[in-house]
């Protein structure tokens, strides 16, 4: 092995610094779009609360709305009226009564808890305390502005919108938000072995798979794919292919970055004057894992960042969930540039064949159960090697083994990432 490739750690230390660097980048594109389309964007101007959130105090039980010392007394207190959610506020509650609320209904004035339904006992116009229960000012009700005042700052820029965050958005009146531009990355297959989709590999040949597949965790991690066509193994074909790509704000090239006679992607790298941050780390699978970026063309509105992928499927992948999806973050804006690891427990020993050295990340498939107190059943695929779409497809984690650890025993508390 040589001596010049980085650990797992540092090299995505390596990457992370250069995502938070290049996200001022991605800043400078934005957009407006409507609610209904914002899921999965990454929002690029904060949120501000349009008035005070709730409103008015608002019940979260059904049950009386009274004051606390008065009902802890045990007194019979009257029933002096109703109000159900939707109704406007009644007016201020009375000395040493009760008032009918429902759940979401503004409470009266004077009143300082709501006390359940089942928490009393009711004769026909009055409410008594049950013996067995008790009540403090506060409970069962939220106080007008107790979740925000009106044009407090509610969520930052950054955040990648989903169902609650549309929700909030919701609740303060925003029918559009303005939304980070989402990046373009461009996909390289390279290959004389590759033949499209719909063909049948001749001797010798395979299916490009590689490419619908990058184009699809792409689009999961908010970004456009631009596919290219294949380039074939030849210097000029890629030199080609390069020139194709200056407006893409990420270039994916999968295949020949390996060590063979054939895997010119990094001379091609290398005319075009790209910066090499690693050419290699030590993980397996994806070793020969290449990050860098090529100078601002003129054609090109800043510098481009690049990955060269191994051409294996399982290592293509792996190495763009690991490597890659931190860039593309930073790319859509977004605040979370890291992978998320999880911690599961291991159900199965695995293979302790393999020599320490590599952070291995092995197709696994995680099982989550139904209790909170047990930590998630992770297991690895039987696979054989890089190349298995079988067992990759049959997977649904990556499990992560230390490079100091040649391998894992049953029981053991793991790291996982999903995938």
């Amino acid at each position: 092995m040589s001596s010049d490739l980085l650990g797992y750690e540092q090299a995505a230390s390596i990457v992370a610094q250069y995502a938070h660097a290049i996200r001022g980048y991605a800043q400078q594109c934005r957009e407006k779009i409507n609610l209904a389309s914002a899921s999965g964007r990454i929002l690029a101007s904060p949120l501000h609360a349009d008035e005070d959130q709730p409103p008015f105090p608002r019940s979260t039980r059904d049950g009386y709305a009274c004051r606390a010392t008065e009902v802890s007394s045990r007194i019979a207190l009257p029933v002096v009226g109703i109000t159900h959610a939707g109704e406007a506020p009644a007016a201020p509650l009375p000395e040493k009564s009760a008032w009918e609320i429902m759940t979401g209904a503004p409470v009266p004035e004077g009143a300082d808890c709501v006390v359940m339904l089942e928490h009393v006992e009711r004769t026909a116009d009055t409410i008594r305390l049950a013996p067995s229960r008790t009540i403090a000012s506060g409970e069962n009700f939220v106080a007008r502005g107790a979740q925000s005042r009106r044009g407090d700052h509610i969520l930052d820029s950054g955040v990648s919108i989903g169902s609650s965050q549309i929700a909030l958005a919701a609740s303060c009146g925003y029918s559009a938000l303005e939304v980070f531009c989402r990046p373009r990355v461009a996909i390289l297959t390279t290959g004389d072995e590759l033949v499209a989709i719909d063909s049948t590999p001749g001797p010798g040949k395979i299916r490009n798979s590689n490419a619908p597949m990058l184009a699809a965790l792409i689009q999961k991690f908010g970004a456009d794919p631009v596919v290219l066509a294949t380039a074939a193994d030849t210097a000029e074909a890629l030199d080609s292919a390069l020139a194709q790509v200056v407006h893409a704000d990420m270039l994916l090239i999968s295949g020949g970055v390996s060590a063979g006679k054939h895997d010119l992607v990094e001379p091609a790298l290398a005319r075009v004057g790209a910066q090499f941050y690693f050419t290699g780390v030590k993980i397996q699978p994806g070793k020969p894992l290449v990050f860098g970026e090529i100078p601002r063309r003129p054609e090109s509105p800043t510098a481009q960042v690049f990955f060269g992928l191994p051409g294996n499927p399982i290592s293509s992948a792996a190495t763009f969930h690991f490597f890659a999806t931190p860039i593309l973050a930073a790319l859509a804006g977004s605040n979370e540039i890291h992978p998320r690891f999880v911690l599961a427990q291991l159900a199965r020993d695995t293979d302790r064949k393999a020599k320490p050295g590599l952070t291995r990340f092995l197709p696994a498939h995680c099982t989550f159960n139904r209790s909170v107190d047990a930590l998630p059943q992770v297991e690895t695929v039987p696979w054989h090697g890089s190349g298995d779409l079988t067992a990759f497809a049959q997977s649904n984690c990556f499990l992560v083994i230390p490079e100091d650890k040649s391998g894992l025993g049953a029981g053991s508390t793991v790291r996982i990432l999903l995938h």
